[in-house]
């Protein structure tokens, strides 16, 4: 829920090496918002998903060696379930491997892009994650922190597959 910082890593949803998906129940008011939604990591590793410019943008910073960010269409005002589903292409046991990621706004897709590798092992050691807003370091270098998130946030969802 809103408000909720810095929980660390070993208490979030473990998400490496798998398929899973992150829905954010907000609102986006007439005259628009921005700012972060939800982030887990940071400088070193991580991912975030947040708005800009009417549009979402989920960014994925692998271990500060690559940041690939797929951005959606825009955006519809009012309330809006925004997904991002994250489809792992690898096996179990399977270190590392690409996917797939689809954004999705009140069930149609806005938004398609791929990761050619993800994080192994652990996004960061000292970094856990945020809800609306950024207080660690900034997951990728387009934004100032604190980024908080100008709309509302009902709750995000976390879905392991």
């Amino acid at each position: 829920f809103p408000g909720q910082v810095g929980l660390p890593s070993g208490a979030c949803p473990p998400v490496l090496n798998k398929s899973f998906a992150v829905t954010a129940d907000i609102t986006i008011p007439e005259k628009g918002a921005e700012g972060m939604i939800i982030t887990h990591g940071g400088l070193t590793g991580g991912y975030g998903l947040y708005l800009r410019d009417g549009k979402a943008n989920f960014v994925y910073n692998l271990l500060a060696l690559e940041r690939f960010t797929i951005t959606s269409d825009v955006l519809p005002k009012g309330k809006v379930t925004l997904v991002v589903d994250v489809a792992y292409e690898g096996k179990p046991g399977e270190l590392g491997r690409g996917a797939t990621v689809t954004l999705s706004a009140n069930g149609k897709k806005v938004g398609e892009g791929k990761l050619t590798r993800t994080v192994p092992n652990k996004f960061s050691l000292g970094e856990g994650l945020d809800i609306g807003t950024d207080l660690g370091s900034a997951v990728d270098f387009t934004y100032k922190l604190p980024f908080t998130f100008t709309g509302k946030i009902e709750k995000v969802t976390i879905e392991l597959k």
